[in-house]
């Protein structure tokens, strides 16, 4: 499928009411408004393939960008890409979209360490999503890895941007539920922190307490 195939079937699958929901969330245009179902049933069709995903990015259009993270091949990515595509990060829908898909990629570890303490509400709100990812995907890393942005967290949290709090906060979930030591780490250090505050704007979204939600995923787990 070319380009213009693929917007074609972006633009037919597009709604108002979804134009609606994006818009709650921050999203502006352009954006064709098309649900993640229909985003799925695009990728079966698509499979992987890079050169149209960089087509899609650069259209600028909402959907087309997360169709891009969907079908980009992380192992033709490269770490100049990803900075490039970084730039461009407008609100926490694309932002955690493009997040999810760098941690599919070699630079994964890289771009947390440098991502999560820039200035950009948005780059750093990657960054932590991809230190949150990291926790919960990659075996290989060590505990003292993640004590040390546990010990950022916890220094910075309360003065972060708005979305980079909700990051942050998911951070400290995800190595809390990472092993037994971490556990007891991220459950004094949220206990020390205490209600993360975020705005979520015209939406029902909340960011959840950590303490409870790892103590609730960790009961579920046994």
């Amino acid at each position: 499928m070319n380009l213009t195939a693929a917007l074609q079937a972006l633009e037919q699958a597009g709604s108002a009411q979804h134009r609606e929901i994006y818009a709650r969330h921050g999203v502006g245009e352009p954006t064709f408004g098309v649900s993640y179902a229909h985003l799925k049933t695009l990728v079966k069709k698509l499979r992987t393939d890079h050169a149209l995903a960089e087509q899609l990015w650069a259209t600028g259009n909402h959907d087309a960008r997360v169709l891009a993270t969907m079908i980009a091949d992380p192992e033709q990515t490269t770490a100049a890409q990803l900075d490039q595509w970084a730039k461009d990060l407008a609100n926490y829908v694309i932002t955690d979209a493009f997040a999810g898909f760098a941690a599919r990629t070699e630079h994964a570890v890289s771009k947390a360490k440098s991502w999560h303490s820039k200035k950009g509400e948005w780059l750093a709100a990657a960054g932590w999503t991809l230190i949150a990812r990291l926790a919960m995907d990659s075996k290989d890393l060590p505990d003292e890895f993640f004590e040390d942005y546990l010990a950022a967290i916890e220094k910075g949290i309360h003065r972060a941007p708005n979305r980079v709090r909700h990051t942050m906060n998911g951070a400290v979930i995800a190595i809390g539920l990472r092993n037994e030591m971490l556990t007891k780490l991220a459950l004094a250090a949220a206990q020390r922190i205490g209600k993360v505050e975020v705005d979520h704007g015209a939406t029902s979204c909340q960011t959840p307490d950590a303490v409870e939600y790892i103590q609730r995923s960790l009961a579920r787990r046994k």
